[in-house]
């Protein structure tokens, strides 16, 4: 029996069937996460110590571990990064056209 494989488009959020906007908002607060997640690492070791670099409360950082990715927009997780001594930059570009 042959096992169908299907080439992802890049973003899981289409790929499972968001609509392209929303998808591509989910995709890039899903990156703005990892990266959070990763400096957040770095700083500290408990999430009392991230919830005080973020200025939150703790549950806040809950939100943000257990992946309520719907809970943070992009200004928040911006915002976030700034705190932790990130610099964040964006790019746009156009897409690119399927063969």
């Amino acid at each position: 029996m042959a096992i169908k494989i299907t080439r992802g488009s890049g973003n899981v959020f289409t790929d499972v069937g968001f609509p392209p906007e929303e998808a591509a908002n989910l995709q890039l607060r899903s990156d703005l996460i990892i990266q959070l997640r990763k400096r957040l690492a770095v700083l500290g070791e408990t999430q009392t110590e991230w919830a005080a670099i973020l200025g939150v409360s703790q549950p806040r950082v809950s939100d943000l571990l257990r992946g309520k990715i719907e809970r943070f927009s992009v200004d928040t997780l911006v915002a976030f990064l700034g705190k932790t001594g990130a610099e964040v930059r964006l790019t746009v570009r156009a897409k690119t056209q399927a063969a």
